[in-house]
């Protein structure tokens, strides 16, 4: 998301109620963080219910993920022109109809409108929580401000599987969405009290070309990467996500005829070497991150019958293992931020190899411990790597284009969990064939899906080298940037 420098340029012209200000926008972003998670136990449950295919499940989460990269650069933008409080305003009323709407479908093409609806509501809102942070914030304040972002992210993410399983059991899964509600109006009124408006200063313009481009683009490529195991693999999906490639270069070519003309993606980060090399690296990583927890909900889920409780407490183990080395990262990535990175993905894809190999050993009667344990282990990669590493992309990259090379990270990374997630789903279930869930085949099929997981996370090591060095810490643009993860 492009961060730009607020209007506001002395002490006394910061927003006096900033704290509170700031308190409410982190609600919109726990919000969204939380529906991220809370939905992956649930998944079987919503499949079951609205009698949908297995396609579904990918829908729910890389609908969501499509839908929030494509528009999560055009959001910020959008808040920059119109103003932030305006489109944080829509983008939380939309996020909490379209949660309302994902709770009353009463089929799986409604759910997965509703979950596309979240996706795009989300990107008008989340990107404007770094812009108000710049605009409200003096500057010894701003880090301490984005502490507190880095602090509501993880939380959510931890508290979303336990929620999402207690819901499942308890009142049923629709109230992992309806629970936005109360939340998203909360957050509504008090935007509308203690949130001053703030807009960038400068002349800026929205790139529907460029938005309409790369969203053509996507959908010829991920509609069918995730319908064509389905429907037999028609000719005309072989064709699709073929003819996307020549739609992506053409997306790249308008981006550099526009670039003096406020681009989607200024053309510079395409000639910049370590960004270029960053962004292959976290669609690589992320593609690994977000997909994994469909191969457990598939293999053992389903198929295994483990509860949402057992899902959550399984899932737990990456979640210790980031908290535990997460710290480490943050303080020694201004020196040896590479070197955190290169070793991380090690250690994640060694995680996901032990997985492999327990799942292979005890099959069916692989338990959550086993699970947790090996779990633990990819964490204590990710903390070593994920809270330093859109930083360290960055300082590759000229501060004049870091606010975009912030919004453009953050894209990639949604849009390589959403191919993620579709890989994943043409791996399991073509090696676990047609017909109904049988234990022992869905078992054998979730650990041969993984070793994409663990081949991502090693092949990712090839692109550490060209990064840079180490971090930029305590540069001001810096603690500008966004956290990883968010926009």
């Amino acid at each position: 998301m492009a961060t730009k420098a607020s209007s506001a340029t002395t002490s006394h012209e910061y927003a006096p109620r900033r704290w509170l200000a700031l308190f409410i926008a982190l609600t919109a972003v726990f919000m969204d963080q939380l529906d991220v998670t809370i939905v992956n136990v649930a998944l079987p449950y919503i499949q079951a219910d609205l009698d949908a295919g297995y396609s579904l499940g990918q829908w729910v989460l890389a609908g969501y993920a499509l839908a929030y990269a494509l528009f999560l650069v055009t959001g910020g933008r959008l808040g920059d022109i119109m103003g932030r409080k305006r489109i944080f305003l829509v983008g939380t009323a939309g996020f909490t109809v379209a949660s309302a709407l994902a709770g009353l479908s009463q089929s799986g093409e409604m759910m997965v409108g509703a979950r596309l609806f979240q996706g795009l509501f989300a990107a008008l809102m989340v990107p404007q929580v770094l812009s108000v942070i710049q605009a409200m914030f003096p500057p010894h304040e701003r880090i301490k401000a984005m502490g507190l972002l880095g602090v509501a992210i993880p939380a959510a993410a931890l508290t979303g599987p336990f929620v999402g399983a207690l819901l499942t059991a308890g009142p049923g899964w629709r109230w992992i969405f309806w629970v936005n509600l109360p939340i998203g109006l909360l957050t509504l009124v008090g935007t509308a009290r203690v949130m001053p408006e703030t807009r960038s200063d400068r002349p800026l313009r929205i790139d529907v070309p460029g938005m309409l481009l790369l969203g053509l683009a996507s959908i010829m490529l991920m509609y069918p990467l995730v319908q064509g195991r389905e429907m037999g693999w028609p000719t005309w999906t072989i064709a699709s996500m073929a003819a996307s490639v020549p739609v992506f270069v053409l997306f790249y070519r308008y981006q550099r005829r526009r670039e003096h003309a406020s681009p989607l993606v200024p053309p510079a980060l395409f000639r910049n070497r370590s960004f270029v090399a960053g962004s292959v690296l976290l669609t690589l990583v992320f593609s690994g991150i977000m997909s994994y927890v469909l191969v457990l909900v598939w293999g053992f889920q389903v198929a295994h019958g483990w509860s949402p409780l057992d899902m959550a407490l399984a899932g737990l183990g990456w979640t210790v293992g980031l908290g535990a080395t997460a710290n480490v990262a943050v303080k020694f990535g201004p020196r040896i931020g590479r070197t955190l990175i290169g070793t991380g993905l090690g250690v994640m894809g060694v995680g996901i190899s032990l997985l492999i190999v327990v799942i292979r050993q005890y099959g069916s009667a692989t338990t959550t411990w086993h699970v947790f344990a090996c779990l633990v282990v990819a964490g204590l990669g990710t903390g070593l790597m994920v809270p330093i590493l859109v930083d360290l992309i960055l300082a590759g990259v000229p501060v004049r284009d870091a606010g975009a090379g912030s919004g453009v990270a953050n894209a990639t990374i949604q849009l390589g969990g959403a191919v993620g997630v579709a890989i994943i789903g043409v791996l399991f279930f073509g090696l676990a064939g047609a017909g109904p869930p049988d234990r022992a085949t869905w078992v054998e099929a979730a650990w041969q899906s993984l070793f994409f997981n663990a081949a991502v996370f090693f092949a990712a090591i090839l692109l550490v080298p060209f990064l840079p060095r180490r971090t930029r810490a305590g540069e001001p643009a810096a603690a500008e940037r966004a956290v990883p993860g968010t926009p």
